[in-house]
C-alpha cells in the first residue's frame, strides 16, 4: 500500500508547485515532470507490477485519480497565465475611445482595367499569350517588318543591351513566338510591359502597359478587325461609344489604321482622341514566321489576320478621366483610394 501513500505525496507536491509555475514555458517544463515519459507519476506507475493482485484495482483506480487532477491543475493554471498575458497585452489601452476600421487594399486601377479588356477579350474567344520583356531584336524589329533605318531601331528609342537583346518596344513579339509554335487558327492577347526611350510628362512614360491581340485563320477580313474592335470599345466605354478608323502606317499590317475614340469631357466639346493602332497583318509577317517554321503553316495565300495593340495608360486615362499618366506610378494611396 505504500505505492498509495506515494501517488498522494505526489499530488500534494504538484498542486503546491504549481502555484509558482510564472510563465507558460516553465508550465511545460512542470507538465513534463510529472505527466512526461520519464515524470513522477509515470515513475510511480511502473510500480504497479509489484502491487498484490487483489490491490491492483484500488492502486490502479488511484494512478489515475492522482494523473487526472494534475493535469486539470495544469489546465487551470495554463488558463490563468493566458488571462494574464492579454491583460498585460492590452494594459493602457483606452477601451472607450471609438474603434478604427482597418485599412483594406484593392485593385490598382491599371489591374481593374486590365482585368476588365482581357475577361471582355476572353468573351470573344481569344486566349491569354505571355512572352519575354528581354528580347531579341529579330522577334521585335525584323520578325514584324520592320527595316534597318527604321527609327524605332535607333539607340534614342530602344533599351539595348550590351549582348545586342533589348527591352520590348511592344508586346507584338509575343505574336511572333506564338505563331512560330502554334499552327492557325490563333486567336490571342498579349498583354504586358512594353519599354521606350520616351521623355516622360503628362501623356508619356518610358515603362508602360500594352495589350495586343491577334487572329489568323482561314477567310480573316477586315471587316472581323472593325468587328472586334468596336465590339470591345463599346463593352469597355458604353454602348453609345463613337469610334472612328483612321488610314495609317505599320510596318507589320498592311492596309494599316488608328482608332479613335469620341471623348466626352463634362464642360467641354467632345474631341476624337486616338485609343489603339491595328491593321491586317502583312503578308511579309508570316512569310518570316514561316521561314522560321519551316513549314507553309501561314503562307500568306492560305491564311489572313488581323493586330491589334493599344495602351492600358491610356485605356484607364480615360476610363477615369485622369489628366496625367504619372499618377498611376506614383503610388499616392491618397489617389488610389477612391478606385477602392
Amino acid at each position: 500500500m505504500s505505492l498509495l501513500t506515494e501517488l498522494d505525496s505526489i499530488q500534494e507536491e504538484a498542486v503546491a508547485a504549481l502555484n509558482g509555475v510564472a510563465t507558460e514555458a516553465d508550465l511545460e517544463q512542470f507538465r513534463l515532470a510529472y505527466l512526461g515519459k520519464k515524470g513522477k507519476v509515470t515513475a510511480a506507475s511502473a510500480g504497479m507490477r509489484d502491487v498484490p493482485k487483489e490491490d491492483k484495482p484500488l492502486v490502479g483506480q488511484k494512478l489515475n485519480e492522482v494523473r487526472t487532477a494534475i493535469s486539470s491543475a495544469i489546465d487551470e493554471r495554463q488558463s490563468a497565465l493566458t488571462a494574464e498575458r492579454d491583460a498585460q497585452a492590452v494594459k493602457g489601452i483606452d477601451v472607450t475611445l471609438p474603434g478604427r476600421r482597418p485599412l483594406t487594399g484593392s485593385l490598382h486601377p491599371l489591374t481593374q482595367v486590365l482585368d476588365q479588356a482581357v475577361n471582355t477579350l476572353r468573351r470573344m474567344g481569344f486566349a491569354l499569350a505571355e512572352g519575354p520583356e528581354i528580347e531579341t531584336e529579330w522577334h521585335c524589329f525584323d520578325a514584324l517588318n520592320t527595316p534597318p533605318d527604321h527609327p524605332a531601331r535607333n539607340e534614342t528609342d530602344t533599351f539595348y543591351f550590351e549582348n545586342g537583346k533589348l527591352l520590348r518596344t511592344h508586346t507584338s513579339t509575343v505574336q511572333i513566338r506564338t505563331m512560330e509554335t502554334q499552327a492557325p487558327p490563333v486567336r490571342i492577347i498579349a498583354p504586358g510591359s512594353a519599354f521606350r526611350r520616351d521623355e516622360i510628362d503628362a501623356t508619356h512614360l518610358t515603362v508602360f502597359n500594352q495589350l495586343e491581340g491577334l487572329y489568323v485563320d482561314e477567310n480573316v477580313t477586315l471587316a472581323d478587325l472593325k468587328g472586334t474592335l468596336e465590339y470591345f470599345l463599346r463593352c469597355v466605354f458604353g454602348d453609345d461609344t463613337e469610334v472612328r478608323f483612321r488610314p495609317h502606317f505599320f510596318p507589320f499590317t498592311e492596309p494599316s489604321f488608328e482608332v479613335d475614340m469620341k471623348l466626352h469631357a463634362t464642360g467641354k466639346d467632345a474631341k476624337w482622341i486616338e485609343i489603339a493602332g491595328c491593321g491586317m497583318v502583312d503578308p511579309n509577317v508570316f512569310k518570316a514566321v514561316s521561314q522560321t517554321r519551316g513549314d507553309a503553316a501561314y503562307d500568306p495565300e492560305k491564311v489572313t489576320g488581323f493586330a491589334f495593340g493599344m495602351g492600358l495608360d491610356r485605356l484607364a486615362m480615360l476610363m477615369y478621366g485622369l489628366p496625367d499618366l504619372r499618377l498611376l506610378i506614383e503610388n499616392d494611396t491618397r489617389f488610389l483610394k477612391q478606385f477602392a
